[in-house]
């Protein structure tokens, strides 16, 4: 995903002046002030001033993800940052490249870690996907710098960027996963919001009774189907055994396991999704959404900024937002919720001292409360800095921080937990859910054979 700072003043060198004495007698005491003496003459010539600091060309390339209509606002600030970073270090330039999020993470990011020629500045995921550029010696350590600025305690967490202690990325925004809901549509049926499994499964049949969908989803981008399918898997197993499948201590094919597939499987089989999902792109789903087709729709709070905006239409002022239902015997915290600050920037271990020095400076002036409140108000991302003043704050981003604040426990998506190659297998399994084209046990095993695989490549 994937997400301020003190500002940066120039260094100035003072100028030291020195006059020289004038020799003196008592004539020359006596002698009337003359606008061309000798005295006046003698601190022109001698006044020194040290040399300007020689202004140093250097080049720093940034590569973003925003490249959406959805993201227009926060590459705004992205690009109102680094003018500011560019117009107070003369010399500096920073070149900004976008490119799609999936083609970024899963092709083109990866390929450059591999050859050991990452961007300079760039987006990238907390947890797994950090973990192995780390491994690989491609992140540059922020830990000394995050103190040297001392920012490092006014993060809201920064643990999917810390490997042994070390900090090597930095959030520029945090997230919740959770239910958005039509709230003129609940009142309209008489519904109310759900709280347990059942009655969600109630919810669901009464919103399909009246001709509507019950949750919006577009599955073609298979991250997207994840999102759903972690928080029913989390109700059921925990998160104590979702980390433990990268140990081999607990396996996909475990009992409680198949439960979590089989409970995704029954919204996919009372046809509770969007008819045609999988071939419908991510923004389609919220377009659905906002068309007044679906009740509900899963996704992450990002998604608000989206929800605010004047395309909600009349359904602006009327989205509300709750943390997915309990499940009865299930092992997971069943009032917790997805949360957590993974998307974030990186930066290349192999950048020069002058490089460093620069890099500093983006920090700085990106990482403070002024930039994050701006975040927060215009982009409605959440912020990954503790802030000291919300007001102004939309009222469906207090929803969300409502619910945020209400949950017993926060955990990071499975994909920051299992490898990549992994977290494909899952969304290839997904999608074969939801075409009806497999049955839970068998997608279960063929994940289980590819963590096996990914656990003994450690």
């Amino acid at each position: 995903m994937k997400k301020n700072l003190t500002l940066i003043a120039a260094t100035l060198l003072s100028c030291s002046v020195f006059l020289a004495a004038c020799g003196s007698s008592d004539k020359e005491e006596k002698k009337p002030a003359d606008t061309t003496s000798s005295t006046t003459t003698t601190t022109t010539e001698e006044k020194k001033e040290e040399p300007a600091p020689e202004t140093k060309n250097v080049t720093l390339k940034l590569r973003h993800t925003q490249i959406k209509e959805t993201s227009k606002v926060r590459l705004k600030i992205f690009q109102d940052v680094v003018a500011k970073t560019e117009q107070e270090n003369p010399g500096l330039k920073i070149e900004m490249e976008g490119i799609d999020e999936v083609v970024n993470r899963d092709q083109k990011l990866k390929a450059e870690m591999a050859a050991g020629n990452p961007p300079d500045i760039f987006e990238v995921f907390g947890g797994a996907d950090l973990n192995l550029y780390v491994k690989a010696g491609r992140m540059l350590d922020l830990t000394p710098i995050i103190e040297e600025l001392g920012i490092k305690d006014k993060f809201a967490s920064l643990d999917e960027f810390t490997v042994d202690g070390k900090v090597y990325g930095l959030p520029f925004g945090g997230y919740s996963e959770a239910v958005f809901y039509n709230k003129k549509m609940f009142a309209d049926m008489g519904l109310t919001v759900p709280t347990t499994w059942d009655e969600l499964i109630a919810t669901a049949d009464k919103v399909k009774a009246n001709g509507k969908t019950p949750f919006a989803l577009a599955a073609k981008d298979a991250w997207v189907n994840g999102m759903l399918w972690n928080t029913v898997m989390e109700r059921n197993v925990g998160m104590d055994a979702l980390n433990k499948v990268v140990t081999g201590e607990t396996k996909w094919t475990d009992a409680d396991f198949i439960k979590g597939f089989e409970a995704y499987s029954t919204l996919v089989n009372n046809d509770y999704f969007t008819k045609g999902s999988l071939g419908l792109a991510y923004a389609d789903q919220g377009a659905k959404f906002l068309a007044g087709d679906a009740a509900m729709l899963f996704t992450g709070s990002w998604d608000a900024n989206r929800f605010t905006s004047d395309e909600a239409g009349d359904l602006k002022g009327n989205i509300g937002y709750f943390s997915f239902p309990s499940i009865a015997g299930g092992k997971g915290d069943q009032q917790s919720i997805n949360a957590s600050y993974s998307n974030g920037f990186g930066f290349s271990a192999s950048l020069s001292e002058d490089q460093v020095a620069m890099v500093k400076k983006f920090i700085a002036n990106f990482f403070n409360e002024e930039v994050q409140k701006r975040t927060l108000i215009e982009d409605k991302l959440l912020p990954s800095m503790k802030l000291t003043d919300l007001s102004g704050v939309d009222p469906l981003i207090s929803d969300v921080l409502t619910v945020m604040s209400n949950a017993s426990s926060s955990w990071k998506a499975f994909d920051a937990i299992v490898q990549p190659s992994v977290t494909a297998d899952i969304g290839v399994g997904l999608q074969e859910l939801i075409g009806k084209v497999k049955k839970p046990a068998d997608v279960a095993a063929h994940i289980q054979a590819a963590q096996e695989k990914a656990n003994a490549q450690k």
